[in-house]
């Protein structure tokens, strides 16, 4: 299993699927984001990931995160899950992500166990296209 961290959060990948988990509670400002998103581009290694995201552990994600992580997140990136914490959240997401549509599908779970059935599920139907 390969793993990167640094002082705030923690990558791993398995089974194809690309982990992370805050190590301690974060606030989500310019800084942290573009720590996150170079240590997800260097686990990467330049290839697609499947990531399941545990946002639990964000204090806080200010407007500038936010923009920095719409711009250059979506590197590497197949398709993100995002575990939260809350029913409402999970709700506010997922309808801001369809009247979005992004780029790189996105979709936000209150059970990891979802999270990656539903990752596991993009990457079957992947699988399927290429064959």
């Amino acid at each position: 299993m390969k793993e990167l961290e640094n002082d705030f959060i923690k990558f791993w990948i398995k089974d194809d699927i690309l982990y992370s988990q805050f190590k301690k509670p974060t606030v989500g400002n310019i800084e942290t984001i573009k720590g996150i998103i170079d240590l997800r581009n260097e686990i990467s290694e330049g290839k697609k990931q499947y990531w399941c995201y545990d946002f639990n552990g964000i204090k806080s994600y200010d407007k500038e995160a936010r923009d920095y992580a719409d711009q250059y997140g979506q590197d590497y990136l197949h398709a993100c899950a995002v575990v939260l914490n809350s029913h409402i959240t999970k709700f506010i997401l997922n309808t801001f992500m369809v009247l979005k549509n992004p780029n790189v599908p996105l979709r936000g779970f209150v059970n990891k166990e979802d999270a990656v059935n539903w990752l596991n599920g993009l990457k079957k139907e992947e699988d399927n296209r290429i064959v």
